[in-house]
């Protein structure tokens, strides 16, 4: 029954209707304030854009961001998106890493760098600096970044699991999104997260 054929199939006092009417008018509000709700929720989704010198872009508003290879001259963009701080998990002897010239390029920029090096091997050690890097102080929104976009959202996913303490499930679903593929990684992150957590 719609609120208005009310009148009609109401037999109460005015009171009674009138305190029918604003349960109606809160139903309505709380409606709109779901509603809301559901477009912030949206709005948190993981993006993927086209950025020159910038592989497998996807970004989580300025929250974070987990790509592949960049170049150098990248970086000015990269502040530009709002990220304070990037972490290069390239190994230096990787082609094309340029880690020297892209650290560089950060601190002219202005943002925080940080270079921890994982070869896409399940690493506690590699973890744990990602884990000492992403929770220094004014490290974030940060900018994540490996060769393919993989080891960058498996990182993510350990620091969402061991340190912001997020359900496996959600946690993965959104490293899923920003470019998790590996599924001996994924793995290794969930088992290292919570046996490590901060």
């Amino acid at each position: 029954m719609g609120l208005e054929t009310l009148p009609l199939a109401f037999s109460g006092s005015v009171n009674d209707k009138e305190q029918v009417m604003r349960v109606g008018s809160s139903l309505s509000a709380l409606a709109v304030v779901l509603y809301a709700a559901a477009g912030l929720a949206v709005a948190q989704e993981v993006t993927k854009e086209t950025v020159p010198g910038i592989r497998n872009l996807a970004r989580l508003q300025t929250t974070v961001a987990c790509a592949g290879a960049i170049t150098p001259e990248a970086v000015a963009d990269i502040k530009k998106m709002g990220f304070v701080s990037i972490v290069n998990l390239r190994l230096a002897t990787e082609a094309g890493a340029e880690v020297e010239k892209e650290e560089a390029a950060a601190k002219a920029a202005g943002i925080r760098y940080f270079h921890v090096p994982f070869d896409g091997k399940p690493d506690p050690k590699a973890a744990g600096a990602f884990l000492d890097a992403i929770t220094t102080n004014g490290a974030e929104p940060a900018f994540i970044h490996c060769a393919g976009g993989n080891r960058a959202a498996t990182m993510w996913l350990i620091k969402r699991l061991a340190v912001d303490h997020w359900e496996v499930d959600r946690a993965v679903k959104e490293a899923t999104a920003l470019g998790q593929t590996s599924e001996p990684l994924r793995a290794f992150a969930i088992e290292y997260a919570q046996a490590n957590k901060r």
